[in-house]
């Protein structure tokens, strides 16, 4: 959930200087994310902010698309991050939080949206155990060209796993809020934290998933 002080900052933003324009170049396959993250992200903007306000951060990025965002096109992954930054001068609100806040919108939008893929699972650990060998096999049919993070589960207890997160995106904390969101959806009260990690498997992000509150 947001916090309060978030609420109040949602609620209230003022008008900041326009940001550069993003640069109109081609980008390669494995930088592209899908349309639908990009058009629930304008959503997002509408819903907890404005309309006005997201008009404003499409004007403030100039994609070579005019902001027509498609759910089944692709589109630069750092068109992405000018759209959280752009999001964040205008509202104060760091960019980090604004990604997490993001997780949880796009939680709740799968649940509703592919109900049966949360269904398969009793609780949040064997819905996060499940993201790798049947859910992103799922997501693959539906758009061939994802390129999706990996999700690979170290150890796991009845009360606690820790889960290895790699992506050539970076974007632990959009992660973050995603799993967040999961306990959520499953009534859990779990503590997640994560750190920078290295090791046999590769560089990436060490999420502890800890139910012992």
């Amino acid at each position: 959930m947001v916090n309060g002080a978030l609420k109040a900052r949602f609620s209230a933003y003022s008008a900041q200087p326009a940001l550069p324009k993003l640069l109109h170049v081609r980008y390669p396959v494995w930088t592209v994310m899908l349309g639908m993250v990009f058009t629930e992200f304008v959503e997002l903007v509408e819903e907890r902010f404005s309309p006005a306000l997201a008009d404003a951060v499409l004007q403030d990025v100039a994609p070579p698309h005019g902001g027509a965002y498609t759910a089944v096109g692709y589109y630069p992954h750092e068109e992405m991050l000018a759209l959280v930054g752009a999001l964040s001068a205008r509202t104060g609100v760091a960019a980090p939080e604004l990604v997490k806040v993001f997780g949880h919108h796009l939680l709740k939008r799968f649940t509703q949206g592919h109900g049966e893929m949360f269904a398969r699972s009793a609780n949040l650990f064997d819905f996060v155990a499940s993201i790798d060998g049947h859910i992103h096999v799922e997501v693959h049919k539906l758009y061939d060209q994802a390129t999706l993070p990996r999700f690979k589960v170290l150890s796991r207890t009845p009360t606690t796993m820790t889960l290895l997160y790699q992506s050539s995106r970076n974007m632990e904390m959009l992660a973050q809020g995603l799993l967040e969101g999961a306990a959520q959806h499953y009534g859990e009260e779990c503590r997640i934290t994560q750190a920078p990690c290295s090791g046999a498997q590769g560089d990436g992000v060490l999420f502890t998933l800890d139910k012992t509150l």
